[in-house]
């Protein structure tokens, strides 16, 4: 049986096409490649297909023995999500809808699917539980968690058995140094600050410094990209032993503000950074920091690149001699 893995062409999906591959395990990746490059993969077989395209899916499931699925693929920037709701519902959900329904046309009873952090909207615990309340505040995290709601009656209707991780911020890049982070526009924060200082990105930009906390910046939970492609591993193992539609938050229990995350940037790269303060965006809240207790207790998921310093590095090695 293969995994097929969609949306295996971007970021986090390139980097769970190498650990399935290092367990063992075939697999098929199904990707628009509109986001995606065709040179994060390795020497797998690629279907260039849209999960709008229900026939090319279909097609998919038809000429592959499919066991289980890892949902990478969607639209995921949050200010485009605001200014064009209705497309990322078509793809976001329209799309998942099209998938679910060719594996339960299939027989495949397996999804692991990527949901967001953004379900939980502007939290009132500074630490974020599953029991947290989920108030997405832009369609992109309300159509993660349309989907998760899909999936929990997919389940009671269809048997299909599903994980979703509600990632918090991916960073870093695979240790090889062989693929790593590429967006175009680039929103994150870890990719920004290295490209600024390589200066292949436009100069930095911090946004507000006013907020309660110790040094007045934005704290954010980063979990390195390897970690989240073990996670989806342990994932798979426990889908072979449990029924329903399980979620899991992927963080690291522990924050780190934007100074921070610029002064580790500085050790890493041994040169000084320089930034203009903005100020504040709108809907950005204070802290976002995630327990994963439930996953460690669970699945028996260790993240092994906790370190932010060892995130940075291995994001600096990559965007030194970025590939693509």
């Amino acid at each position: 049986m293969k995994v097929l893995v969609c949306g295996g062409a971007g970021y986090i999906g390139s980097h769970m096409v190498r650990a399935l591959l290092a367990s063992g395990r075939e697999v098929v990746v199904y990707d628009n490649l509109s986001t995606g490059h065709r040179e994060a993969l390795p020497d797998v077989e690629l279907v260039v297909g849209d999960l709008c395209d229900g026939e090319a899916l279909a097609r998919t499931f038809a000429t592959h023995r499919i066991g289980a699925v890892l949902h990478f693929a969607a639209r995921s920037l949050v200010g485009e999500s605001v200014a064009l709701p209705l497309d990322y519902y078509a793809q976001n959900v329209g799309g998942t809808l099209n998938l679910l329904q060719a594996m339960v046309r299939a027989g495949v009873d397996r999804c692991v699917f990527s949901s967001t952090a953004a379900v939980y909207g502007i939290p009132e615990a500074e630490l974020i539980d599953e029991s947290s309340a989920t108030q997405p505040i832009n369609p992109y995290g309300a159509s993660k968690l349309m989907v998760e709601r899909v999936l929990a009656d997919a389940a009671t209707a269809h048997g299909l058995r599903s994980v979703a991780f509600r990632y918090f911020n991916a960073a870093g890049a695979d240790p090889s140094g062989e693929i790593g982070e590429s967006h175009e526009p680039e929103t994150h924060l870890i990719p920004n600050v290295l490209r600024s200082v390589l200066g292949t990105g436009p100069a930095l930009q911090v946004f507000g410094d006013d907020y309660p906390t110790p040094d007045g910046t934005c704290v954010r939970d980063y979990v390195h990209v390897s970690d989240l492609a073990a996670a989806h591993l342990k994932a798979l193992d426990y889908l072979h032993d449990n029924d329903g539609a399980a979620v899991f938050n992927l963080g690291s229990n522990d924050g780190f503000s934007v100074r921070q995350v610029i002064e580790a940037a500085e050790r890493v790269t041994g040169r000084g950074i320089s930034y203009a303060m903005r100020p504040r965006r709108a809907g950005d809240p204070p802290k976002l920091v995630a327990s994963s207790a439930l996953a460690r207790s669970k699945l028996g998921w260790e993240p092994e690149y906790g370190d932010l310093n060892t995130i940075l590095s291995t994001a600096w090695q990559w965007h030194s001699a970025q590939r693509y």
